[in-house]
């Protein structure tokens, strides 16, 4: 049950967070004690907005894994919710103990995005064009991707568009696949995409003079049905072979 719950979880964050973070939150409150269900609670809250409880989960996980890896998680979260300067401690703190290169550049998008929350976008600026010019180490494209994204968009909220086009497309060409950033060039160059064609006047008469009937209640799967038909998959998908004598 818990695994499906997780599985629902992974493949429902990227389109539906709110959904997702209700499987993960039914995962933990069947079992609370294992840090994959705390960690895909918090991964959904902060996907969904759920600022505190992701702090809360996160807090959770680094006490349970001693790992400085969720500092940055943790210091967006306090950005998110307004304290700023819990965020820089958090930052600071990160600088002396992450040696990750992706999650080092984490630590200065949240250290950049604190200092303009307390208005010092100048400050801000000056940190994510040092981290650009001067990296912390071979820092992996997806991480290259996000920190230009992140300049862009402080560029934008300055009122400097054309600087701001420059450094999505930088984005853009670094991780097409890992930011919005084609999306951000196309809404600023009033590009608008239609991708729904269908004439909602030219409805099919037939159809639309066919009488709809309500779904009987009892007829509808039950949340314990679509997590036995989760389960099902599962086990189709293992080898049944697997683990005999060879």
């Amino acid at each position: 049950m818990v695994g499906a719950h997780l599985v629902a979880a992974g493949e429902l964050i990227e389109t539906d967070p709110e959904a997702a973070y209700a499987h993960a939150e039914a995962a933990k409150r069947r079992a609370a004690r294992l840090s994959i269900a705390r960690e895909a609670l918090a991964e959904t809250a902060y996907a969904a907005g759920h600022f505190d409880v992701a702090l809360t989960e996160f807090r959770a996980l680094r006490r349970m894994t001693g790992s400085p890896d969720y500092l940055a998680v943790l210091a967006d979260c306090e950005r998110a919710l307004g304290r700023p300067d819990a965020a820089l401690r958090l930052v600071r703190e990160g600088e002396q103990t992450v040696k990750d290169p992706s999650l080092l550049v984490e630590l200065r998008i949240v250290q950049a995005g604190a200092r303009a929350d307390a208005g010092q976008r100048a400050e801000a600026l000056r940190l994510l064009s040092a981290e650009i010019e001067s990296p912390r180490g071979v820092v992996p494209k997806p991480a290259q991707a996000r920190l230009r994204y992140a300049y862009a968009a402080l560029l934008l909220e300055q009122g400097d568009q054309a600087a701001a086009e420059e450094w999505f497309s930088a984005a853009a060409r670094i991780d097409p696949e890992g930011t919005d950033a084609l999306d951000r060039l196309d809404e600023l160059n009033g590009v608008v995409l239609i991708t729904d064609f269908e004439d909602e006047d030219e409805v099919d008469e037939e159809e639309a003079d066919e009488p709809t009937t309500e779904p009987d209640p009892l007829d509808l799967p039950s949340e314990e049905d679509d997590i036995a038909a989760v389960l099902r998959e599962i086990d189709q998908d293992q080898d049944p072979t697997e683990g005999s004598a060879s």
